[in-house]
């Protein structure tokens, strides 16, 4: 897939991330780089492959799940947010 500036403006508003003009063009080739890599993977034979297959011998080891709740990680993530509003992040609409 070839990746033009037309297609990084999209990224860009999508992510709400600006890229520098000086990395511009170094970005595209790297995208294209990451998207080749993802069309080599798509070349492997994967039809006699079990889905649910799995290298942990007896599945995944559980935890106790216990939420910790501390106002401040809130806080701290949304004051690194580009966009919030009342505890949310506020992200462009992709759907029209």
């Amino acid at each position: 897939m070839k990746f033009d500036d037309a297609m990084l403006q999209r990224l860009e508003k999508l992510s709400m991330l600006k890229i520098e003009e000086g990395k511009r063009a170094e970005m595209i080739e790297e995208l294209e780089k990451i998207v080749g890599f993802v069309d080599i993977l798509g070349e492997l034979d994967t039809e006699n492959l079990d889905p649910s297959f799995s290298t942990l011998e007896g599945g995944t080891p559980m935890r106790e799940d216990t939420p910790d709740e501390n106002p401040e990680v809130r806080e701290i993530i949304l004051e690194n947010a580009p966009k919030a509003k009342d505890d949310y992040f506020v992200v462009p609409s992709i759907i029209e």
